[in-house]
């Protein structure tokens, strides 16, 4: 156990004995406990394996890979159709945990194998991405703002896209593009 992390497990109120004992469940497995994104995560050398995190109608174990483990029992959940290699776990109840403890230990010891295996999930191109129309206007008119929104990584371009077109209105499209150019010409994603 990170005592870097105890206090996460300290915090939580709702989902406290869930993830304590999947918190027990996990280091049973051969990984290292570390704090990542506020939460914990479990690492098999030096990769992200999987971590836990609490929702307010569930808890889960998020694996990075998930979409490489097999799974029979429809067991691992895409959390939103944007997501392209994660998957969850869910939990409502501490005794869906107990009750499926040697699953949960078969599904680290298989991600932590595809991990080793090399295996990588084919993920789709920012090119993939639909461009919302205000914005490809913007980009063809701003020769300056093209060339910063390309020099963003693949990550950040994509989550400007998804967030651009995900909005059903034009005003809402536009107002969006508006609020963002100023971290885009910076350099920044939309969550730095």
């Amino acid at each position: 156990m990170n005592p870097k992390v105890q206090f996460y497990f300290e915090k939580e109120k709702r989902w406290r004995d869930e993830i304590i004992h999947l918190r027990q469940i996990v280091l049973e497995t051969p990984v290292t406990e570390e704090l990542k994104w506020g939460c914990p995560c479990y690492m098999a050398e030096g990769k992200n394996i999987v971590l836990i995190h609490c929702f307010k109608t569930y808890c889960a174990l998020l694996f990075f890979n998930g979409a490489l483990l097999p799974d029979p029992k429809n067991r691992l959940v895409q959390q939103t159709p944007n997501v392209q290699a994660a998957r969850q776990m869910r939990f409502t109840h501490l005794s869906e945990i107990i009750d499926r403890e040697a699953e949960i230990k078969d599904f680290i010891k298989k991600a932590i194998q595809a991990e080793k295996s090399g295996e990588k999930i084919v993920r789709k191109k920012t090119t993939d991405f639909l461009l919302a129309a205000e914005f490809a206007a913007r980009l063809n008119t701003d020769k300056v703002l093209k060339k910063a929104f390309e020099t963003l990584t693949p990550g950040r371009q994509r989550a400007y896209l998804l967030h651009f077109s995900s909005a059903k209105q034009v005003e809402t499209r536009v107002k969006r593009i508006e609020k963002c150019i100023p971290l885009i010409l910076q350099g920044k994603g939309i969550d730095d």
